[in-house]
């Protein structure tokens, strides 16, 4: 626990270890100046500047100056305020803080926490029975705060994500938003886009000091969280935009006046935030210049021992209480319970979470660029890197850049990160995804009824047609002594760790239910002991002993790696693994793989010299009744279904990813360069499975409906208990990763 956390942590009497440092800097002749956007602010400040003084004199004979109040025409006069030293300190909604340190060079040195946390729901509240989400094009809108965390970010992410709102990366994204609303009031906009200020009512004047319309200050009446849902009240616009902590504090007649509007298209009661919401992002954090940290959390620390919710000098200033000024939400927001202290190295992502400032680097936060247009697909092998770069010179749409990485899971956290935009994945992978809370955007479609069609590529409404990939045990004809019921203690052959059929569906018929009938669930540990011996690529121990990895590469980064550098990775890498090598050593007795392509493989093995002679009569599939089949007779003889690969992406790149497939593969029906062909590289299956005769993009559906209930269910069984760092990685919740005091 960090110093600072664990003296919060202890309610005390002020200490004067605590209060000195910031005597100190009093004594010296400096101020502590707070940043105010009204005259309330001003107000409240004021008061607080009093408390302290009469407190602090008596730790110090010293004369110093109280702390002052600096007045500011809104959220970015302060941030340049603080940067160019007029000002100290302001707390800022994570939008604003998010622009303070990536364009202003500032810093954030402690978060507000809220009853549940220190993450804010983004909510759509409009007039009972006048609108839901699925009809806000042409309404009218107030937000509270242009690029703002529940007023902007969220709901502009989930309107981009659902393809309702249309966005050219090449212009702002204002641009796009006054043309989706018929009239709204987002303070801080500016004067480019007049439609987006059209309801504000602030005051208005050519002389900037006393111009308060449409501005992020109190002045503006529909300013912040309280000012949109005023807005609506006063009948000026359909819905508002704010955050859950503004509905919290509705009165009776409001929450039956007023609901939320649900992401389904339903409606919901006020006091139903926490399941009918937009999105949930964080909340407001307290900025200052990077020498002026200790100072700030110095001072923080102080005021809130003093006067927060459980400061003993409670009874002569309440820091997070605003009513006795006549405002809401004054220097901190009213519902702040207290204030988290932060690390001087704290990563902003760690401030405000990996999905928000990848969403804001969406939203262009940091102004257009190229970037904005760019597609960057993620790439797992040098063999995956040499056809993507060929798609790029062959692609006539938004630019493509590959980005390489060493397997599914590192692309999906390069994703998450916003450092690359796009991969496909198995369908194990895209259960990770999903609780990484990437999108998926399309699904591969196999066999005769995907054949390509000269119409606009189809959007997936349903899965239950969508062909799914068969699962077989493929052994040596030979192998007589290798049956269902025999493979405890075999050499298995498997295309990766986690893969949908070589992994966890075969649990159901190797480790899933012992012989006493109880059940194992840690399938990493239990495969190790199930097996001899294999090539499991990403796994470890045993089921590493059979790989070879690459001779070029060095066998020692190469080996078993969860990528096509280990040569038994993939389908193709399975079947080469149960062969052998060239030499006709490191092979299994077993491999499991996916239906698809098998003929073809095993064609290509054997012309290419690898496995020279080999023929599909060669081998026989395993039955689940302990019988053996020819390796055609997948359907009736096979260990189940999964469902196809998925391309995937972050939700607010939905669209971009969407366009640019839609346009790669009608491209790819007629042009030199094939979308699903991979034998030309020396692999198969290279970021699209070759079996793949076009993508079904997928709407609105979420993973759950496209993987479908009983695959979604058996990777939430199975990952209860049995550890994924990539799901560590994706269930760091900033929202909840506090200190309580």
């Amino acid at each position: 626990m960090p110093p600072c956390a664990s003296a919060v942590m202890k309610l005390v009497p002020v200490a004067a270890l605590l209060v000195l440092p910031v005597v100190a800097h009093l004594a010296s002749g400096k101020k502590f100046r707070w940043c105010t956007l009204s005259h309330l602010e001003q107000k409240k400040c004021s008061e607080l500047s009093k408390a302290l003084l009469s407190l602090l004199s008596s730790v110090s004979s010293s004369a110093f100056t109280r702390v002052s109040c600096i007045r500011a025409h809104n959220t970015y006069d302060c941030i340049n305020k603080i940067r160019e030293n007029k000002a100290d300190a302001v707390s800022l909604d994570a939008g604003d803080v998010y622009s303070a340190i990536k364009l202003y060079g500032l810093t954030v040195v402690a978060k507000e926490i809220y009853l549940e946390g220190s993450c804010v729901f983004a909510v759509a509240v409009a007039k009972r029975g006048t609108l839901d989400l699925q009809r806000l094009k042409g309404s009218r809108s107030c937000h509270n705060g242009a690029r703002w965390t529940s007023g902007w970010n969220i709901p502009m992410g989930f309107l981009l994500a659902r393809n309702d709102l249309v966005w050219d990366s090449g212009q702002p994204l204002s641009h796009a938003i006054s043309g989706y609303f018929n009239a709204s009031c987002i303070p801080g906009t500016g004067v480019t886009y007049p439609q987006l200020c059209a309801l504000c009512q602030g005051q208005k004047s050519y002389i900037w000091d006393k111009n308060h319309f449409c501005e992020t200050s109190h002045s503006e009446p529909f300013f912040g969280s309280e000012g949109a849902f005023r807005c609506l009240r006063l009948g000026l616009s359909d819905v508002a935009f704010l955050d859950h902590l503004t509905v919290m504090n509705a009165t009776e007649l409001e929450r039956e006046a007023y609901e939320l509007l649900c992401p389904d298209g339903t409606t919901a009661p006020l006091t139903a935030y926490s399941t009918c919401n937009l999105g949930h992002g964080p909340g407001r954090a307290i900025v200052t210049r990077h020498n002026f940290q200790k100072i700030t959390k110095n001072f923080l620390m102080v005021i809130q021992r003093l006067f927060g919710d459980s400061g003993k000098e409670k009874a002569r200033f309440e820091l997070f209480a605003s009513a006795p000024f006549r405002g809401r939400d004054l220097l901190f927001h009213d519902a702040a319970q207290y204030l988290q202290l932060l690390g001087e190295e704290t990563e902003i992502s760690q401030v405000l979470g990996l999905d928000y400032v990848a969403l804001l680097q969406g939203l262009g936060h940091e102004g257009t660029s190229l970037s904005n247009s760019l597609v960057c697909w993620c790439c797992i092998s040098d063999m995956e890197l040499r056809k993507c770069e060929e798609w790029a010179l062959n692609v006539r749409s938004d630019p493509l850049v590959c980005v390489q990485a060493d397997s599914m899971i590192s692309c999906i956290e390069l994703i998450k990160k916003n450092e690359a935009d796009a991969v496909t994945l198995d369908a194990t992978h895209a259960y990770f995804a999903e609780t990484c809370a990437l999108a998926p955007v399309a699904a591969e479609c196999y066999g005769e009824e995907c054949a390509p069609r000269r119409e606009k590529p189809e959007k997936l409404t349903h899965v239950g047609g969508l062909p799914p990939l068969y699962i077989v045990a493929l052994v040596r004809k030979t192998s007589q002594h290798v049956s269902r019921y025999t493979l405890r203690g075999k050499r298995s052959c498997h295309s990766h760790v986690y893969s949908p059929g070589g992994w966890l569906l075969l649990s159901q018929y190797t480790v899933g239910v012992l012989e006493n009938g109880s059940s194992i669930c840690n399938l990493t540990s239990a495969y190790q002991g199930f097996f001899w011996k294999g090539c499991m690529p990403g796994a470890g121990g045993n089921l590493c002993k059979v790989c070879i990895g690459q001779e070029e590469r060095g066998k020692g980064s190469s080996r078993c790696a969860a990528n096509h550098h280990e040569r038994y990775y993939g389908n193709l890498g399975a079947l080469r693994c149960l062969l052998g090598d060239p030499t006709g050593r490191s092979f299994g007795d077993v491999a499991l793989l996916e239906h698809h392509n098998l003929l073809q493989n095993i064609e290509y093995l054997s012309s290419s010299g690898w496995a020279a002679g080999s023929t599909p009569g060669d081998f026989e599939l395993l039955c689940p009744d302990g019988s053996r089949a020819a390796i055609t007779a997948w359907r009736a003889c096979n260990l189940g279904r999964v469902p196809p690969s998925i391309v995937v992406t972050r939700p607010v790149t939905v669209t971009k990813v969407y366009d640019f497939l839609a346009k790669s593969q009608e491209s790819s029906k007629n042009g030199r360069f094939q979308l699903f062909q991979s034998l030309r590289y020396g692999e198969s299956d290279l970021l699209f499975k070759d079996a793949t005769q076009r993508l079904i993009f997928t709407g609105q559906l979420n993973f759950k409906v496209i993987l479908g209930q009983s695959f979604f269910q058996l990777a939430q069984s199975v990952f209860s208990c049995t550890p994924a760092g990539i799901l560590n990685f994706c269930n760091q919740d900033t929202c909840t990763s506090f200190t309580q005091p």
